[in-house]
């Protein structure tokens, strides 16, 4: 379903709804909600604090310099008939090595439910294949039900993997082989 493009040094990834790239800076104000509107189970380092840290420019600042780019790229994910990101989805540096990373996505909850990490997530599950990746992860808060149904519809499943937190719930390891 997803289709790699080569745009100068670019990723980009194209679905039949959503284009995957770069971030751009003023795009930070799409990471900003994402961080504000974050379920308070989110372990606090994930979340605005109570001085509404990080701030904006912080954000635009990672974006800028790519300090805070994880790893293998999280893509802006953008809806392609209306040009609005609505989130992202890409590979991060993972628990078990550089060899097998992991998917990340998260969504506005706006638009949450009509498939789009599902799609986005397919379509980095074909980059990471074209990439020569032979197996990929992802951890997710057991609490974290609609996470769980995307991974599980593009092949994801439990590996028994398991790192309990009793605060902010434990933290479930699926693979998917390529």
């Amino acid at each position: 379903m997803g289709v790699l493009s080569a745009r100068g040094p670019e990723i980009v990834l194209e679905t039949a709804r959503l284009l995957l790239r770069p971030w751009r800076v003023p795009e930070a104000v799409v990471q900003h909600e994402l961080w504000a509107e974050r379920d308070p189970r989110v372990p606090p380092h994930r979340r605005l604090d109570a001085a509404g840290r990080p701030t904006l420019d912080e954000m635009e600042a990672w974006i800028r310099d790519g300090s805070r780019a994880p790893g293998l790229g999280l893509l802006a994910a953008e809806r392609r008939g209306e040009g609005d990101v609505i989130g992202y989805c890409g590979l991060i540096d993972g628990a078990l090595g550089p060899h097998e990373p992991e998917v990340a996505f998260e969504l506005l909850r706006r638009v949450q439910g009509a498939g789009y990490a599902t799609e986005a997530t397919e379509a980095v599950v074909g980059w990471a294949r074209e990439s020569g990746y032979r197996r990929l992860w992802a951890t997710v808060r057991d609490w974290n039900a609609a996470s769980l149904r995307a991974l599980a519809k593009t092949g994801f499943v439990e590996s028994g993997r398991v790192e309990p937190d009793a605060v902010h719930g434990d933290s479930l390891f699926l693979t998917r082989g390529l």
